[in-house]
C-alpha cells in the first residue's frame, strides 16, 4: 500500500488533526450457511467462554433498552354490588347473591301434568316416601288413601298416556294402592296458604293431625330446597315466543339513579358479561328496595397498592439464547389458517410480547360492576406512568378493544362503556339427559315450519324417541276401532287421496299476519287431524304436543306464537333437562333449564294434498 494512505494515528484523523484520504471499514460477525439445514446452527452449542461473548454480541444482549421494569403501581377503582333482578315481564326481585346466576335465570317449574294426564311418577314417589317418613307411622295410611297413585284402566281412552306403553302402564300398576302420591299433596298445599296437610282427613288423631301440620311446611322446604324453581309470584326468565331467557339487572350509579344491565338474548349455558347490554334508555329497575350493604366491599371507592408480577406460562420462550423452554407446550407447532384470527393472536401474544405483561392481582366480589378510574405504574428507573384504558374510543368504533367491556345498546355515538361486570356464576354445570327435546325445522315445500318432538317425557319419569312413543300412542287408540270384515275392493287402477299424513310428533306451526302488519308474520300452533283407519264414522281429532315446550298455553286455552325470524333456514334444537351445580359456600343447587342450539338444515313432512295415486 502507498505509504501516503496508511494511517498511523486513528485518533488524530478522527478528530480532524491530519487531513487524509481515509476509507472505514468494518467487519460484521455473521454466519455463511452453505447449506439449508440449519439444525447445527440452531443448536447453540457452547464452544468457549469467548464464543458465549460473541453470541450475546450478535443477537444484542449487550445492548440496553429504555423500559424499566415495574416495581409497584397504585389502582383507584370505583365500585357496585348488583342489586336487583328482573325476569322479562315478571315483577322485580332483589339480586341473590347467594345463589348462582345460572340457576336465578335458567329455573322453570318441574311439571307434574301433561295436559290433564300425571307424569313424573318417580318424583311423585320420591316425594311421597319422604313425607311418609315425616309423620307418625300411624297416619301413613291415611295419606296413602287420601293421595293415591290411582291404578290405569287399559279400557279407557282416556288412559292413553301410560296404558299406550308396557312399561308406563306396569310401574303405575305395580305401585297403585301401595304408594303415595306426594306431589299431589305438594300442590294442594302450594295451591293456598291456609292449606293443611290433615285437610280432607277426618280419621287422623289430634296427635296426628297436629304432627302431620307441623310437618306440612318443611315438607314444602325440603322440596323446593331439592329442586330449585321459581315461586308463582316470581316467574321465569323464559321467553316462550322467542325461545331464549331475557332478563335485566341493576346496580346503582352513585348519582341517585341506577345502571339497567339488560341480557335480551341468553340460551347457550353459559352466562357471562358478554351477554350484558348496558340499557341506558331505562334510569331505574322497577320499585324494589335496595338491600342494605352487608360488608366492607360495599364501598365505593378503593384504593390499593400492588406489585406488579411478570405473566408465566407454559411454552413462554426464554429471553435468554441458551435455555430451552419446556416443550409441553409447543407454540411453534401451531398451524393456523387464514380464517384462525383466534389462533394468530394467541401466537402472537405468547411468542412476541410474552415478557410484555404483568399481572395485577385485584380481588373483585362475586356480582360487582367495577370501574378502574385511575391506574399509575412505577418502574426501576423511578419513572411514574398513567396508564389509560385501551377501548376508552366511541362505542360506535369497530376498531377499538372491545374485550370485557359492555356494549352501550342503541349503538349511541359516545364513549364506551369500560364497566368491568363479575357476575356471581360458576365454570361448571352438569346436565342430565334431557326430558324432552323438540325441533323446530323449516319445510319450503308446505310453507310452514314443523315443531318435532323428538325426546317425549312418559308418565313414568322416563323418555322415550318422539316417533317411538307416537307410533305407541296411535296403536293404542287404533285397537278400541274393530276391525271391517273385508277388503275394500278398487274398480279402478287408480284413487284419489286427498290427503297424506304425518307421525303424531310432528306439530305443524303455520305462518300468520302479526295484527296490523300487511308483511311481518309470526308462526302459530296449529293441529293436524287424527284420523284412525276403518274407523266408521270417521271421527275428527286434533293431534296435540306431549311436551311442555311445545304446550305453551294449550292447557289455558290460549294460542302460542313464536316470532318468525327466531326460526332460521338452519332450524333449531330446544330441550329442557336437569341441571346441578354447587355454590361457592358448598350448597349444591339443581333445577330445571332449557337450552338452544342450532339445527341441521331444513326438511320435508311429506305432507301432500290431492294426488291420484295407484289403487291397492
Amino acid at each position: 500500500m502507498a505509504e501516503n494512505l496508511v494511517i498511523r494515528n486513528i485518533t488524530e484523523v478522527l478528530r480532524g488533526e491530519v487531513l487524509h484520504p481515509a476509507i472505514t471499514r468494518y467487519n460484521r460477525l455473521e454466519s455463511r450457511p452453505r447449506t439449508d439445514n440449519f439444525t447445527r446452527a440452531l443448536r447453540a452449542e457452547v464452544r468457549d467462554a469467548l464464543w458465549m461473548l460473541s453470541k450475546q454480541w450478535q443477537m444484542g444482549e449487550f445492548l440496553g433498552d429504555d423500559a424499566g421494569t415495574p416495581v409497584y403501581a397504585k389502582i383507584h377503582v370505583e365500585g357496585q354490588r348488583i342489586t336487583k333482578y328482573q325476569p322479562e315481564g315478571d315483577p322485580v326481585q332483589n339480586f341473590d347473591l347467594n345463589t348462582p346466576l345460572e340457576a336465578t335465570v335458567e329455573r322453570r317449574p318441574v311439571p307434574f301434568l301433561i295436559g290433564s294426564q300425571p307424569i313424573a311418577l318417580d318424583l311423585r314417589l320420591q316425594m311421597g316416601r319422604r313425607w311418609l317418613k315425616m309423620i307418625p307411622p300411624s297416619a301413613a295410611q291415611h295419606f296413602r288413601d287420601q293421595y293415591p297413585i290411582v291404578a290405569p284402566d287399559p279400557s279407557k281412552k282416556e288412559e292413553a298416556a301410560v296404558c299406550a306403553h308396557a312399561e308406563v302402564w306396569q310401574q303405575f300398576k305395580a305401585v297403585a294402592g301401595r304408594a303415595m302420591d306426594g306431589a299431589a299433596l305438594y300442590l294442594y298445599l302450594k295451591e293456598n296458604t291456609l292449606h293443611l296437610d290433615s285437610d280432607n282427613i277426618p280419621a287422623l288423631k289430634a296427635t296426628e293431625k297436629d304432627a302431620a301440620d307441623a310437618a306440612g311446611p318443611l315438607f314444602v322446604a325440603w322440596f323446593e330446597k331439592l329442586y330449585f324453581q321459581p315461586q308463582p309470584e316470581e316467574g321465569d326468565a323464559w321467553q316462550p315466543e322467542r325461545l331464549e331467557y331475557q332478563f335485566a339487572c341493576a346496580v346503582p350509579d352513585g348519582k341517585g339513579g341506577e345502571k339497567v344491565l339488560t341480557a335480551e338474548e341468553y340460551y347457550h349455558e353459559r352466562l357471562d358479561w358478554y351477554n350484558f347490554d348496558w340499557d341506558k334508555s331505562r334510569q331505574t329497575l322497577g320499585e324494589a328496595p335496595l338491600p342494605a350493604p352487608e360488608s366492607p366491599v360495599e364501598k365505593k371507592y378503593t384504593t390499593q397498592t400492588f406489585i406488579p408480577t411478570p405473566v408465566r406460562f407454559n411454552g413462554m420462550p426464554d429471553t435468554r439464547w441458551w435455555a430451552f423452554e419446556d416443550g409441553k407446550t409447543n407454540f411453534g407447532d401451531i398451524k393456523p389458517g387464514t380464517t384462525d384470527l383466534a389462533k394468530l393472536l394467541l401466537i402472537e401474544f405468547g411468542l412476541v410480547y410474552a415478557n410484555d405483561w404483568f399481572i395485577l392481582p385485584y380481588t373483585v366480589p362475586s356480582g360487582s360492576v367495577l370501574n378502574i378510574r385511575g391506574l399509575a405504574v412505577t418502574n426501576t428507573f423511578g419513572e411514574r406512568y398513567w396508564i389509560d384504558a385501551a377501548g376508552r374510543g366511541s362505542d360506535e368504533s369497530w376498531q377499538r378493544w372491545n374485550m370485557y367491556s359492555l356494549n352501550i345498546k342503541g349503538h349511541q355515538n359516545e364513549a364506551a362503556d369500560l364497566t368491568l361486570l363479575v357476575l356471581p356464576t360458576v365454570p361448571k354445570i352438569q346436565e342430565g339427559q334431557p326430558l324432552e327435546e323438540i325441533a323446530l325445522i323449516r319445510d319450503e315445500m308446505s310453507n310452514m315450519v314443523w315443531g318435532i318432538e323428538t325426546a317425549v317425557p312418559l308418565a313414568h319419569g322416563r323418555t322415550r324417541a318422539g316417533n317411538v312413543a307416537a307410533a305407541e300412542f296411535l296403536a293404542f287408540l287404533q285397537g278400541f276401532v274393530p276391525p271391517k270384515a273385508g277388503e275394500t275392493a278398487w274398480k279402478a287402477p287408480f284413487r284419489y287421496d286427498i290427503m297424506t299424513t304425518v307421525p303424531e310428533n310432528w306439530i305443524p306451526f303455520v305462518p300468520e299476519h302479526v295484527p296490523g302488519s300487511n308483511r311481518q308474520i309470526q308462526l302459530r300452533r296449529a293441529a293436524m287431524p287424527r284420523f284412525l283407519k276403518d274407523e266408521d264414522p270417521p271421527a275428527f281429532e286434533r293431534v296435540r304436543p306431549r311436551t311442555v315446550l311445545l304446550r305453551e298455553g294449550l292447557d289455558q286455552g290460549k294460542p302460542y306464537y313464536i316470532h318468525e325470524e327466531e326460526v332460521t333456514r338452519a332450524g333449531i334444537h330446544v330441550s329442557q333437562s336437569f341441571q346441578r351445580t354447587r355454590w361457592n359456600n358448598g350448597k349444591v343447587f339443581t333445577w330445571l333449564g332449557v337450552k338452544k342450539r342450532t339445527g341441521r338444515g331444513e326438511g320435508h313432512s311429506g305432507l301432500a294434498f290431492d294426488r291420484i295415486v295407484p289403487a291397492r
